[in-house]
């Protein structure tokens, strides 16, 4: 027998929310969807629809926009719609306690680590800045306190070498939508047996600042590269050549027990420009200059040419 659909509030605005709503709308009643109000975007700074809300009128769904959710007619709002569940994933709001207790079974939220571990805002660029070896995400109750809540249901995922940023939001926002579903499922059957987070374990990950992106040429080579990875694409990290600021976009480890003088060029080829790190190898394959477009290391030398030997990171 087929377990009736839930009526869904859906909560959430960027490109990472978008499989958790596609596989809620193919599997459940989503009767109202919201998400933040369109934002300037691109060289003309027009109004651009997040892409939730894009996702929401082409399946013909209710879509509000409220710039706070804490104004009594939004509370009312919502109460009106009788929700059995709120689903919130990267909505970017804050829900008011109020906003908690109206659903039938309460909110939950698809957040992208194994918590306790990173709670906040950037969980997949510190596990990549820190070079874990798996994350995962986690489906858990919404609370007053941000991340806090009891754990549902939790799914790991390796994160390899070759990952970046945008990889690893692709697999995890697709890994989340299939443990959103299963978990809705579980909790139909009232089979779930939420697990308090423990305390002691919790991490956080705030958002990242522009202080994180000068490049330290003394730290190991696999710290910068997971800074470079972790980073990308904002803030960015860079260097200085001849004391002017080249952003880094992507390298490579190319040895990790070399020891050399941090900074310096160790070599030039169509592979990039390798540089030598407090421990090991890195080769930059892709850099840009400040007002120019992104380009390999190895076109950048034609025109800038640089020198095998020449140490980078010179500030002005």
């Amino acid at each position: 027998m087929t377990a009736q659909k839930w009526k869904i509030v859906f909560m959430g605005t960027p490109e990472f929310s978008v499989p958790a709503l596609e596989a809620l709308i193919y599997e459940e009643d989503v009767i109202a969807v919201y998400t933040q109000p369109d934002r300037p975007s691109g060289r003309g700074q027009k109004p651009t629809a997040p892409p939730i809300k894009v996702l929401a009128e082409k399946h013909k769904i209710p879509c509000y926009q409220p710039t706070r959710l804490k104004d009594t007619y939004e509370i009312q709002k919502l109460k009106s719609l009788a929700p059995d569940l709120i689903i919130v994933v990267a909505y970017g709001l804050f829900l008011p306690a109020e906003i908690l207790n109206i659903p039938k079974h309460r909110c939950i939220n698809i957040h992208p680590s194994l918590l306790p571990k990173y709670r906040g805002a950037a969980p997949m660029q510190w596990a990549l800045i820190h070079g874990d070896a798996q994350t995962g995400v986690s489906i858990v109750y919404v609370t007053p306190k941000m991340d806090a809540g009891d754990i549902l249901m939790q799914r790991t995922l390796s994160i390899r070498e070759e990952d970046t940023l945008e990889t690893l939001h692709d697999q995890l926002s697709k890994l989340g939508a299939k443990l959103l579903i299963k978990t809705v499922h579980e909790l139909k059957k009232e089979s779930l047996r939420p697990v308090p987070q423990d305390e002691k374990k919790v991490t956080l990950a705030p958002k990242l600042s522009k202080e994180l992106s000068l490049i330290h040429w003394d730290q190991p080579a696999h710290e910068i590269f997971n800074l470079i990875r972790g980073t990308h694409p904002w803030p960015g990290t860079y260097t200085y050549v001849d004391q002017e600021p080249l952003k880094i976009h992507a390298s490579k480890i190319m040895h990790e027990s070399f020891q050399g003088t941090p900074g310096k060029i160790h070599t030039i080829t169509k592979e990039g420009i390798t540089v030598e790190t407090g421990r090991g190898l890195l080769l930059l394959t892709e850099v840009q200059k400040p007002n120019k477009k992104k380009m390999s290391a190895w076109d950048f030398t034609k025109g800038n040419p640089l020198k095998k030997g020449e140490i980078l990171g010179k500030k002005p």
